[in-house]
């Protein structure tokens, strides 16, 4: 019995000195430079509210944070390329529904599990989507837009560059009867671009992204997908009375994620300091200037949120009518 009590003994400490260097890392965390992927690219409401929050996180933590786009295949480039990255904390991505409310309904097939291959770290804010077209269009409203199909005949298009805008202008190109034609993109600067070249006629946006285009008149925005008036927008009717469907209700969420299996101290470092930059004053204060709706949330709370989103988008997606990839 002493024999094998010894070797147990030696056993142990074996093991203890095996994961002793893993343990001194989590507890000086973090000791090299964070990467900071985004799904989107450069000038999407993510990358602003990434290059945001990295700055302030870089000087909370002490290291360098570098932010990377990897933008491609509505965010499963990104997704992908974090699912596999080392679970140590210095790899986390800015992720939104796209990624991981949407995409599970929209491609027959995806290489991650929104849920089971991701660490939830924290909440950050929700994006108000607003119908936008052309600021050379002969519409003001809503209704002048569904009126210009009807009495002129007009074929119309609606581009989207992430899932949110697809499946809110699915959902609107439905419940008006407008027929219109999907033309997807990379991304949604590419897409105002279009829209305002005349070469799309509508397409659903957040204000983040379009905010200079809507002031400087080349884009003009007729209604907001939330199911009742934003105070980001307090004027602009919703498209859920303006087409009396009251279930028309479509806001994006973003949130920080790290690879499935994050050690708990590192876990709670990092949504710490998150939750921390996402509800100071300045930074809620940069978020409602750039058209975005401060919604921060820690770890524990998040993961169930994800959770009960990912099943709220695949009803969305349903009723409308988008067949998934």
């Amino acid at each position: 019995m002493e024999k094998i009590t010894i070797r147990s003994l030696i056993a142990a400490c074996l093991g203890l000195a095996a994961v002793a260097p893993y343990a001194l890392a989590q507890e000086g965390y973090p000791q090299q430079e964070i990467r900071f992927i985004t799904a989107f690219s450069a000038g999407s409401a993510s990358d602003i509210v990434a290059r945001l929050l990295a700055e302030r996180l870089q000087k909370n933590l002490g290291q360098t944070v570098i932010v990377e786009n990897k933008p491609g295949a509505s965010g499963q480039i990104a997704a992908d390329y974090v699912k596999n990255a080392k679970p140590d904390g210095y790899t986390i991505m800015l992720a939104t529904n796209t990624t991981h409310s949407a995409n599970p309904y929209l491609f027959k097939s995806l290489r991650y599990d929104p849920v089971r291959d991701f660490t939830p770290l924290a909440q950050i804010c929700n994006f108000p989507f607003v119908l936008a077209v052309s600021g050379t269009l002969p519409v003001s409203t809503v209704q002048e837009l569904i009126n210009h199909k009807k009495k002129d005949g007009a074929a119309l298009s609606y581009a989207y560059g992430n899932s949110t805008g697809q499946i809110a202008a699915a959902a609107f190109d439905k419940a008006a009867g407008l027929n219109a034609t999907a033309v997807p993109y990379k991304s949604s600067p590419q897409a105002m671009t279009d829209i305002i070249g005349g070469r799309a006629s509508f397409m659903f946006a957040d204000l983040a992204s379009a905010g200079a285009y809507i002031e400087s008149g080349k884009l003009k925005i007729l209604g907001v997908t939330t199911k009742e008036r934003s105070a980001l927008a307090p004027t602009l009717p919703t498209i859920a009375e303006i087409i009396n469907k009251p279930t028309f209700d479509l806001a994006a969420w973003v949130g920080i994620f790290g690879p499935a299996g994050m050690p708990p101290p590192i876990t709670k470092r990092l949504s710490d300091e998150l939750v921390k930059i996402a509800s100071s004053d300045d930074m809620q204060k940069r978020l409602i200037k750039m058209g975005a709706e401060p919604t921060s949330a820690p770890a524990e709370k998040f993961g169930p949120f994800v959770a009960e989103q990912l099943k709220i988008w695949g009803e969305k997606v349903k009723e409308a009518g988008i067949q998934p990839q």
